[in-house]
């Protein structure tokens, strides 16, 4: 069995202590409230601990190396022992990749941990701590203090208002996913995602748990989500069937429609149904109809009262991330992801190519408010063209007239085209929609154009190096608006093609070296 994280890495100043400028002193350390404890919960659950921390009075000349050594001490002496500390002494003008808001310190900390950046959390007071994490691909928790502005607080993935706060999220998040009561091993698991193709990719790591306890895994999903649904490992059979209390264009519903449902369910010879919802959706109606088919044992998230069309009824935090949310269904059902399985989204590629040396602009979105608009995407691209990188603008078979219009297109490309397309991209840069997902699942960072109309702490890029861009506190958050509710779209209009530029240089792409003879 997997856990969620092996490691939380902390920002020292503002977060772990008080924030004394330039402090050179010992007797200055005062930790911040509650911190102590915090922290011995954290190691008595079996996390490692380390300190990721900016320290430019170095390179200022502010202290020594023996004074910044005598604070560091200090702090393990009042809160314990860090089994790592990542130290960037430069200060801005160094260009290093150390220094946060780059990603350095958070992979060097989990190098020296023995783990990847994406089993760790990061936990920090401002804004630059959140933005290397996800450019680590790790995990972002943000704890504000007077000094945080509040478009830091709204672009964090995760909040808490005090470092107990923080602890008690990465372990509720961490016993979400785990089972109380593990299953026997066999038998045919009928598991349910009936979404969009974003959403069957985000549920990837809850059906690889399923697939690990049972002999053959069937997914029933919708037509929306079937080519996502070709993709994942760990399914044996797909039934395709559009449900008209998720589908967004439901069509009518006949009087034959649930007995011929019932009777392909049934054909199905399921002996448990594991049913994966978002947040606004019902898993009862279809609870109904595979109680009809005569599946023995169903386990869904419901708020509302089940009566018996449930077994296992399982309730999860707001604000949990889409795949953690699956995995935890699965856990209720008790299913666990494998070791050596570390939880990120995956799907299989049909002849990944090797990395390749250009950029992927991906202009569509399924939902128009999450479209960054085409003027706003064009100057992307030229301005990536103009630093250097060659870019490459992919689109749907009903998107090549938008591709055109920001670029020159790849072509119409299939779901497992585009996912062979990414898997050998430097990164992608795309808003919040089914090929995030799939940059996510095929390990390519992504530069995410977020519209803020859902949260990003549970639909971003998942697990994967991100650097989101965008209003995060526009008039459109949180409403789930399918159509940009305020004039001229500003939330994403508004992106600086300079910042898109800066993202792709803050993920550690290159610019391509053209040989003259290619020239």
């Amino acid at each position: 069995m997997t856990a969620l994280y092996d490691a939380v890495l902390f920002d020292r100043d503002g977060t772990l202590i008080v924030d004394v400028p330039y402090n050179g002193d010992p007797a200055l350390v005062e930790p911040m409230p509650g911190a102590r404890a915090a922290l011995d919960r954290l190691r008595a659950a079996g996390l490692r601990l380390g300190v990721v921390t900016n320290q430019s009075g170095l390179a200022r000349g502010r202290f020594t190396a023996d004074q910044l050594a005598a604070v560091n001490a200090r702090v393990e002496e009042l809160l314990g022992p860090f089994e790592t500390w990542q130290v960037c002494p430069h200060d801005e003008a160094a260009g290093c990749r150390c220094r946060k808001p780059a990603p350095g310190l958070v992979h060097a900390a989990a190098a020296a941990l023995g783990t990847s950046a994406a089993r760790c959390a990061v936990v920090g007071d401002i804004g630059r701590d959140m933005v290397a994490a996800g450019a680590a691909g790790a995990t972002g928790v943000i704890v504000p203090t007077a000094v945080t502005l509040r478009p830091e607080v709204a672009a964090a993935p995760a909040t808490s208002p005090d470092l107990a706060g923080a602890v008690d999220l990465i372990l509720e998040r961490q016993a979400l996913v785990t089972p109380r009561e593990p299953r026997r091993p066999g038998g045919t698991v009928l598991v349910v995602r009936a979404d969009s193709a974003g959403d069957v990719l985000l549920t990837g790591p809850g059906i690889r748990a399923v697939a690990a306890g049972a002999a053959r895994v069937v997914l029933l999903c919708g037509p929306r989500g079937r080519a996502a649904a070709e993709l994942l490992p760990g399914v044996d059979e797909i039934v395709e069937a559009r449900l008209p209390w998720i589908d967004p264009q439901p069509p009518p519903v006949g009087p034959d429609f649930a007995g011929e449902l019932v009777t392909r369910l049934a054909a199905v010879g399921a002996d448990e149904a594991v049913i994966f919802t978002s947040f606004h959706q019902s898993a009862l109606p279809l609870a109904l109809l595979l109680r009809t088919a005569g599946v023995g044992r169903i386990t869904a998230i419901s708020d509302d009262y089940p009566g018996s069309l449930l077994d296992v009824r399982h309730r999860v935090p707001v604000g949990v991330p889409e795949a953690e949310r699956a995995r935890s269904v699965a856990a209720a059902a008790g299913f666990a992801l494998p070791a050596g399985d570390d939880g990120a989204l995956r799907v299989q590629v049909r002849a990944p190519g090797a990395a390749g040396d250009y950029v992927v602009v991906h202009p569509g979105a399924s939902v128009g408010a999450r479209a960054c608009p085409p003027e706003t995407m064009r100057a992307i691209v030229t301005a990536l063209e103009r630093a250097g990188h060659r870019v490459v603008v992919t689109g749907g078979p009903d998107e090549q007239r938008l591709a055109a219009a920001v670029g020159t297109p790849a072509g119409p490309t299939s779901l497992a085209e585009l996912a062979r397309i990414i898997a050998g991209a430097s990164c992608v840069v795309v808003g919040n929609t089914g090929p995030a997902h799939l940059a996510a699942a095929v390990g390519t960072p992504v530069v995410s154009l977020y519209a803020p109309t859902v949260p990003f702490g549970q639909w971003g890029p998942y697990r994967v190096p991100y650097v989101r861009l965008g209003d995060p506190a526009a008039a459109c958050r949180d409403t789930r608006a399918a159509r940009c509710p305020v004039p001229g779209h500003p939330c994403l209009g508004s992106i600086d093609p300079a910042e898109v530029v800066a993202a792709v240089r803050l993920l550690g792409v290159p610019v391509p070296v053209i040989s003259e003879a290619a020239a």
